[in-house]
């Protein structure tokens, strides 16, 4: 896949600029906060993903996928200005025991200065925002199950019509997992993102592009709907998922700002993606979380193991 770093500027830079809200203390301010916040609890999820309309003659949309669980969402970080929440999947075995998977992480950050941008198919990078495209504005920046970048946006939570919903620019992803799989003929999605506060618990949707190259051209040969529900539930272990983030917070904590240092020191970050685990660190990073759990190593030393991923990885880029 060619390096489209333009092309997301330019997308960034396009977003229409919105009327500039009083300073942090403002009504407006807090209510985008608790929309933010609302998002947060205990729910069963349901994945809707179907492809919709081919645009190249020979592609035969795939059927459509559906399924379900059940995720804890939790305040890994809240300074005011910018709120981070953790999603925990929990699943079962065969044997009926509980499994915890760390999944997405989802950031909120209030008038950026920058968004964090998938731009090719290895590389992410800090993309400056403009006063006009930041004032009331949020990003949402979405973090790979090992913290390490997936895709970021921004937009402004609107009131209208009786909904709070957040919905972000029209920005660039690479492929999730349930197509990264099947090595499909695209790599990458451009979509847009919305949130939407719903009188049970949130919806999550997406309307995606999905892109690839066809005798030699960039092409879209796919569009995609995705509609995530998240309904309020707590008939299931959410004991397990709480005493896993117990156990690993301080661990995933010294992981999120390790990731941080390189794209604030670098302004990008370069990592392979590999279909079944995201970015390729992820194997090992989780590994470590798991060892803590099972008391099979310290918080400190699996720090320490985490710092020489994170950085090997970013010398590799260079």
């Amino acid at each position: 896949m060619k390096p489209i770093f333009f092309a997301v500027a330019l997308a960034l830079t396009a977003t229409p600029a919105v009327a500039a809200y009083d300073d942090p203390g403002h009504a407006r301010f807090e209510h985008d906060r608790q929309s933010i916040l609302a998002m947060t609890g205990t729910f069963k999820v349901t994945f809707d993903m179907r492809e919709t309309v081919p645009f190249v003659a020979d592609y035969t949309p795939i059927p459509a996928k559906v399924v379900s669980g059940h995720e804890v969402v939790r305040v890994a970080e809240d300074t005011g200005t910018t709120i981070m929440l953790q999603h925990l999947l929990v699943a079962t075995d065969d044997k009926g025991k509980t499994i915890i998977v760390k999944h997405w992480r989802q950031d909120w950050v209030y008038e950026p200065a920058h968004v964090m941008a998938y731009v090719s198919d290895t590389r992410w990078v800090n993309l400056d925002t403009t006063p006009a495209q930041r004032a009331g504005a949020w990003s949402q920046t979405v973090w790979q199950t090992d913290d390490s970048p997936r895709y970021g946006g921004i937009g402004v939570w609107a009131y209208d019509d009786g909904v709070a919903r957040w919905m972000s620019d029209n920005t660039m992803r690479p492929l999730a997992r349930r197509d990264a799989v099947r090595h499909p003929v695209y790599d990458h999605y451009m979509g847009t993102n919305r949130h939407a506060i719903t009188p049970t618990g949130w919806v999550h949707e997406q309307d995606n592009a999905k892109i690839g190259m066809k005798d030699g051209k960039s092409v879209t040969f796919v569009h995609e709907v995705v509609l995530n529900t998240y309904t309020r539930d707590d008939k299931f272990d959410v004991a397990a998922a709480d005493a896993y983030w117990t156990k690993t917070k301080d661990y995933w904590a010294a992981v999120r700002k390790l990731w941080d240092e390189t794209l604030t020191r670098d302004g990008a970050i370069t990592v392979a993606l590999e279909p079944e685990n995201g970015t390729v660190t992820g194997p090992k990073l989780m590994g470590l979380a798991d060892a803590i759990v099972a008391g099979k190593t310290t918080t400190k030393k699996a720090i320490a193991e985490a710092r020489g991923i994170v950085q090997s990885t970013s010398v590799a880029a260079k």
